[in-house]
Parts: C-alpha cells; sequence; structure tokens
C-alpha cells in the first residue's frame, strides 16, 4: 500500500469491542498471516466509499457490516481484516472523506490575491458539499449520533469541521496582519456565521450549493470586518 493509502487507516482509535459481535471480529481473523496476498487499495477504498454512501442514507446506528461488504463487493473477512469493528471504520471513512475533499482544493496564495478575493476563497472553502454532495446527510446523521456515539461526533467536529473553520481563521488573521481586515474584528464570530451559512442555506433549501455563495457571504460580511484603507 502507498504512503498515501497508508494515511486512510488506523488514525485515531477507540478501544476494540468485543470479538463475536456486529462490530467486532477475533484478532486472528483480521490479522494477515505471514506469505498471505498483499493489500489491495481498491479494495479499501471499495469499502470505505460504500461506507460514506451507507453512513448519508442509513446513519451510524442502522448502517451494518452486512450492507456495506454487499454494497462494495467483498467479503466481511477481507473488510474484518482492515477494520476490526464499524467504529473504526466509519472514523477511517470519515478521514478518507475528509482527505479527498481536501485534495480537491485548488492552490491557495493569500499574498497574491486580493484581501477580498482571499477572503471569498477561504469562505468557499468551507463548503462540507465541497467534492462530496452527501455531506449534509453525513453531518446531520453525525449529530443525531451526538449523545449515542459522542467520540464519533467529535470525530466529526475536530478532524473535519475544525480544519475548515481554522482556516479561514488564519486567513482571517494573515489580512489583519496585513492591514486589511480591522484589529477589533471579532473573527470568531466571523468563521461561525460564514461555516454556519452554508447549513443554513441547505436547511432553507435543500439545494446544493449556489455557485455564488460564497460571495455573497462575504459581500454581506466584508463592509463590517474591513480596515478603513480597503474600504
Amino acid at each position: 500500500m502507498s504512503s498515501k493509502d497508508q494515511s486512510v487507516v488506523g488514525r485515531a482509535r477507540r478501544p476494540r469491542r468485543k470479538a463475536g459481535t456486529e462490530t467486532g471480529t477475533p484478532e486472528q481473523e483480521r490479522t494477515p498471516r505471514p506469505g498471505g496476498r498483499p493489500r489491495d487499495p481498491a479494495i479499501e477504498e471499495a469499502i470505505l466509499e460504500a461506507t460514506r454512501k451507507r453512513l448519508a442514507t442509513d446513519g451510524y446506528t442502522r448502517m451494518t457490516i452486512g450492507d456495506v461488504v454487499a454494497d462494495a463487493g467483498v467479503t466481511r473477512p477481507t473488510l474484518y481484516r482492515r477494520w476490526p469493528n464499524k467504529y473504526e471504520l466509519v472514523v477511517d471513512a470519515l478521514h478518507y472523506g475528509l482527505q479527498k475533499q481536501r485534495e480537491s482544493y485548488p492552490s491557495f496564495d493569500v499574498d497574491g490575491m486580493t484581501p477580498l478575493d482571499a477572503f471569498t476563497e477561504a469562505v468557499r472553502r468551507l463548503d462540507p458539499r465541497y467534492h462530496n454532495a452527501r455531506a449534509m446527510g453525513l453531518h446531520g446523521n453525525f449529530m443525531g449520533e451526538a449523545e449515542r456515539e459522542p467520540a464519533l461526533f467529535e470525530q466529526m467536529r475536530e478532524r473535519g469541521n475544525r480544519p475548515r473553520c481554522e482556516e479561514l481563521k488564519q486567513t482571517l488573521r494573515h489580512l489583519q496582519d496585513a492591514g486589511a481586515v480591522r484589529d477589533d474584528a471579532d473573527l470568531d464570530t466571523v468563521v461561525i456565521l460564514c461555516f454556519g451559512s452554508y447549513f443554513g442555506d441547505y436547511l432553507q433549501t435543500g439545494a446544493s450549493t449556489p455557485a455564488d455563495h460564497a460571495e455573497r457571504v462575504v459581500a454581506a460580511l466584508w463592509p463590517t470586518i474591513r480596515a478603513d484603507e480597503h474600504g
């Protein structure tokens, strides 16, 4: 497996569940024997893609390993050799999707852009639906599991939402240092308003993100945070 493929799996882990349940399997079943065939990255990607689709349609609680392996066209032992339980599979599926999304972003050179364009691009990259039309369903399902599976919800917040929001905040800080944004601007609130605008739009319309959504949000907020000389 390439280093890129290896980065998809093996991240934040929760204590493993007992073997012999829907979410567990014996150690000897999921540990390849010496001399066995090497893992196929295409199989792992098929399983992760199937998991993400099931999460969006069924949610974490209703999603079953049986459904995932059927959708991916693999067997249970094939999946369990890679993931010991449903929770760890879902965590890696989340990381996989976020990695794919970040790889789809265009290059972002703040210094080579006008302050308004840099702000707009950073807001555009906040969109959960960027590269994934099912993202709002995934977010809704993870939020619905917040009480039953708080660690899973934390994964979404810390590994998914926080990096997006931090990128926008860092962009605004950069513009602040350059004198384009007021020193007293409440950057945390600006980030919340920008990120929340995507959820508000989806809840109101149920449609895909409008092409000019980032521009409209920035047009409403920029006059309140820009430095006077950039007015």
